[in-house]
Formats: C-alpha cells, structure tokens, sequence
C-alpha cells in the first residue's frame, strides 16, 4: 500500500503541538533529529492519516478559530494522505526512502492531563495513532512517497 508524506513535525519539547518542517533525519534506535521523544524506546515517531486529521481539524476551528489546526497540531511527527493506518500491526514495517519503521504500538491511552486535547479540545493519537521506532535511517522530506505491506511483520 503506498502512501504520501504530507508532513514531518517536530517539537522541542512535550506537550506541545509540533510544527512542520521540509525535511527530518531519522536515526536508527533513536528517531527524528531535533524531536523531543527521540530517544531509546519504542514510540521514537508518531504516524497519524491526513483523512483522520482533517475533520478533527475543522471541529477544532469550528471551535476556537484561534487555535491551530494544521499539521502536527495533534502531536503527530508523520502525517499521511492514502492509508488507513488502523489496518497496521504491532512488528509491520513501513518504508520511506531509506527510512525504515518498525510499528510497536497502535494507539495509546487517553491521559487526563493530555496537552493536546487541553490545547485543541480534540486528541486523535489515542485512537488513530501510530508509533514506530527508527530500524534504519535517513532523510524524509515532505512529499516523498512511502509503502507499507499489510502483513510484511518482521520476523526474529
């Protein structure tokens, strides 16, 4: 299943919203450069589809046009146009470029003192996210194209 890049966020810190760059470098083990939940465990990058994102942005305008409602608002570092990320397991892999992902995690639990939701009122990664860890880096830019084979789980 191939899939477009639309964005690639980040932020310095947690808790916040991320913002969009050009262009990422993702290290193996680690994740992206610069992104404050790269480290040395199992949810170094947050996938989340364009299709998911947009009705949930025009609730959060519809809201409170004050707040933004763009790329990386819902703390997501890969935003996608073309695939449907809840058909993903745990151990698949997803390709873009030389950059490989392994997925570790679908989702992750709704905490009370979410960042995201206190700042936009919505929070979309609980139930339509998706964390990977770096298994092989390499630059992505916004733009590229990507694959992800449904059943392509890694063995070992």
């Amino acid at each position: 299943m191939n899939f477009e890049v639309v964005a690639i966020c980040v932020s310095t810190s947690k808790g916040v919203q991320k913002r969009p760059i050009e262009t990422a470098v993702f290290r193996a083990d680690w994740g992206i450069e610069g992104d404050a939940h790269a480290g040395h465990w199992h949810r170094q990058v947050s996938l989340l589809a364009e299709e998911v994102c947009l009705p949930a942005w025009q609730r959060v305008l519809r809201a409170d046009p004050m707040v933004y409602a763009g790329p990386g608002a819902f703390g997501e570092n890969i935003l996608t146009r073309g695939v449907d990320w809840s058909r993903v397991d745990v151990g698949e892999r997803i390709g873009i470029g030389a950059v490989k992902l392994e997925v570790t995690q679908l989702g992750k639990p709704l905490h009370q003192e979410n960042a995201i939701l206190r700042i936009t009122g919505e929070s979309v990664l609980p139930d339509h996210g998706v964390f990977a860890r770096v298994i092989q880096g390499g630059i992505i830019n916004a733009g590229n194209r990507g694959c992800y084979h449904i059943g392509s789980r890694s063995r070992g």
